[in-house]
Parts: structure tokens; sequence; C-alpha cells
């Protein structure tokens, strides 16, 4: 059977003006052969040999074969840049002649010429081909990622509430949390992201930080609500010994060290005599 939006290896049937059709090798006489338009024929090729080529439709609606790799498969999603922006929908270069059209209803962002956006491939009511910007669906809990792992993704969605939605390698579901999105980041961004924890079902937490600034940060807060606690005032310095600070911070006097020089940069504390005042 021959699977539209699907690679596959298809066998010569017969050779005409136009071009070869093909079909599957074990086809019936009453399927429909499906054509290779002649300058698409690699040279050498005769009827019986087979030839993998990739089924979309025309622009006339009917099945036609390529020798050209797309960008993207039934299935698949990839980053794919906007030619044409209409009324009804955009246009996009997915690597044959014709366009991929990716409908308005599919569209989650405002659209701009030239960008790249991750698009996922179906098929539509109409039996169609087609572009969709609501890829979650498409994406897969299985990844081969450990926390602390880093890979690249691209967000694909942002939520005021939950934060912005990547899909990693374009394959794996992660979310960076909104307390994890410091900065603006928009719709198509490709980001470098840590695995922060890999979910029971598989799903991807992720960080923007290393694992070192995420140990600094946090140890800062404990510092700066001690000393809170303590009127404003916490009696350690970068003199006190390890075991002090130990005992009161349950810290090293290293990290002691590196979360106080936080606090200073960002304005949050002072020296004052044997210690640290909160401003």
């Amino acid at each position: 059977m021959i699977e539209l939006g699907e690679i596959q290896k298809l066998e010569v049937k017969r050779n005409t003006s136009i071009g070869m059709f093909l079909n599957t090798k074990d086809s019936r006489r009453d399927e429909e052969d499906v054509l290779l338009p002649k300058k698409e024929i690699p040279e050498g090729i005769k009827v019986g040999d087979e030839i993998e080529v990739f089924i979309y439709k025309d622009s006339q609606d009917r099945f036609i074969s390529t020798t050209k790799k797309p960008k993207l498969t039934l299935g698949e999603i990839a980053p794919l840049q906007v030619v044409d922006i209409t009324k009804i929908g955009a246009f996009l270069d997915w690597g044959l002649e014709k366009d991929l059209f990716l409908p308005f209803k599919e569209q989650s962002v405002k659209l701009e010429k030239g960008r790249e956006y991750l698009i996922g491939l179906y098929i539509d009511k109409s039996d169609r081909l087609c572009g969709t910007m609501k890829i979650r669906d498409f994406l897969r809990n299985d990844s081969p990622y450990k926390e602390n792992d880093w890979a690249k993704g691209t967000i694909y969605s942002i939520n005021d509430e939950f934060g912005a939605f990547v899909a990693v390698d374009n394959k794996y579901e992660g979310l960076i949390p909104k307390k994890e999105l410091i900065g603006v980041y928009v719709e198509g961004e490709v980001v470098d992201v840590r695995i922060a924890r890999v979910k029971e079902d598989g799903k991807l937490d992720l960080s923007l930080k290393d694992k070192a600034y995420m140990e600094i940060e946090g140890d800062a807060e404990k510092i700066l609500s001690k000393t809170i606690k303590n009127g404003g005032i916490l009696l350690l310095n970068d003199y006190s010994s390890p075991q002090e600070i130990r005992r009161e911070l349950n810290m090293s006097k290293s990290a002691f060290k590196k979360a106080v020089g936080r606090l200073l940069k960002e304005g949050k504390i002072e020296f004052v005599e044997n210690g640290i005042k909160v401003k």
C-alpha cells in the first residue's frame, strides 16, 4: 500500500514519456500507481527496479512521488521557515517544490515571514498533508537523558502560569517552569537546557541554569533568611571558621563565601563588624 507522507521503497512498474509509475512490489492490478516525474528519475533506473521515494500530493490533489527528502515525514517535527503568509494560512519550506500548507487554525502565534517555527506533519480531514504548530501530541516521553545532562530544545509554547514548553531535540516533551524562566523568550527560540528532573511519566523538567548556579542561589537564600531571622545581622564572615559556618548554616565555608559574594553583588547585604547585615 502506498503511504501518504512516508518515505517508501517502491517498484518501477512502467516507463512513460512523463515519468515512471511506481507501486509496492506486491500491488494488485486494480491499485493505482503513483507517478515519479521524468526529471526526478535517477540515471540507470529501469522497470522492475526498486527506488526510495517520498509520497505527497500535487497541486491537483493527486498522489505523486519524489526522490527528494523532505525536512520531515508524517508524525515528525522539524523547524520550517515561513515563505508566505495568506488570509487562509501560511506556506512553509519543507524541502520540496510544493510548499507545505500551515492552516490558520493550526497556528499558535502570529507568524513572521522568514522565521522558522517548529512544525508537525499530519493528514487533515480532506486527506491532505498539512503542518501544525500544535505539536504536543507529536512529542515522546522516552528520552535517553538523565538528571543534569544538557541538551538543545525549541520553545514551542509559553504559558503565563506554567512556563515554557520545550521540544527537547525536537522529539521529547519538556518544561521550563515559570520560576526558571528568567528573561524574555519567544516561541521558536532554540535554547540550551539542563535536565533538572526526569519525571515518572518520562516528561522532562528543564532548567536554563547549571547546577552550580542553582546551588549558589539556594545557599544565598538560606543565608538571607537566617540573617533576617537574627534581626538583620549574622555574625559570620570570611574570617569565621568552617566549624562556625557549618554549625550556623549547615554549609561549607567555600559555599558560604560564594553565596555571600552573590548577595553582595545583588546589593542585598553589606559587611559590618564581624558579620553581614541586610540592606
